[in-house]
């Protein structure tokens, strides 16, 4: 097994370095994607400066529309093509502490999706104020309640993959865009059987650059679980826990 971390970019050229070092801190053997969406402020030129630093450090530029549903589809395809497995998403904003990522690993092993949960037990939210929790969290029960999704977290950003998951959702079809694309992408593995867990994370604010939230995505997200409700295809069940996994010590 080849792991690999994939981290969608754009504008994120103060991030990457200090994400990069923090990756290297707790996984130095574990290879790392950054996907940039043509970054104008140079996140690219960036990361790729630091490749003599990180020997196992890729990075691609995307040349068609940008969004991170179209940035993560083509990472997968491409980690998938190239033998990687388990995947990691994470954000490139220092939101996902790289610290968690030997855990969801560990995790991994059992199960074929680990979501970063920042509401399962033990998980948390640092420098965010009440009403934005209380936001995310009602976002959540109204994905659970749409789409029956059975996981405390599923807006999360923060998974580790299998590669049997990436290839059960059928990537090339996936059709959310922006942050809905969790959404979208939790379903299909719901749907179709993968075996499902969260792990607690702590997720802390941005402190630098700029959130790409916007009207347009959070429309999209509000539309996608009913999209998928209706729409969605038919197979069995996930068989979901809700027990935490077992981190070696």
């Amino acid at each position: 097994m080849r792991p690999i971390v994939v981290v969608p970019t754009y504008n994120e050229v103060e991030n990457v370095p200090v994400l990069l070092a923090r990756i290297a801190a707790v996984a130095p053997d574990i290879a790392v994607l950054i996907v940039d969406d043509q970054s104008p402020d140079g996140t690219a030129e960036a990361a790729l400066s630091l490749a003599g630093a990180y020997p196992l450090l890729q990075v691609m530029t995307r040349t068609g529309p940008r969004g991170l549903g179209l940035a993560y589809v083509e990472a997968f395809q491409r980690v998938l093509g190239e033998g990687y497995g388990p995947v990691v998403q994470m954000d490139a904003d220092l939101s996902h502490d790289p610290v968690h990522l030997p855990q969801l690993f560990a995790a991994a092993r059992t199960y074929d999706l680990v979501i970063g949960s920042r509401y399962c037990r033990d998980g948390a939210v640092r420098d965010w104020p009440v009403r934005r929790i209380l936001l995310s969290r009602l976002a959540n029960c109204y994905v659970r309640a749409v789409t029956g999704v059975p996981t405390a977290d599923a807006t999360a950003g923060y998974r580790c993959w299998s590669r049997r998951a990436l290839e059960a959702v059928d990537l090339p079809t996936v059709q959310s865009k922006g942050y809905a694309f969790q959404i979208e992408m939790a379903y299909r593995a719901h749907r179709s059987g993968m075996r499902i867990t969260e792990a607690p994370i702590t997720f802390c604010d941005r402190t630098r650059g700029s959130s790409k939230m916007s009207g347009r995505v959070i429309s999209e997200a509000i539309l996608v679980p009913w999209r998928l409700r209706l729409h969605g295809s038919l197979h069995q069940h996930a068989v979901v826990s809700t027990a935490r996994p077992r981190v070696p010590r």
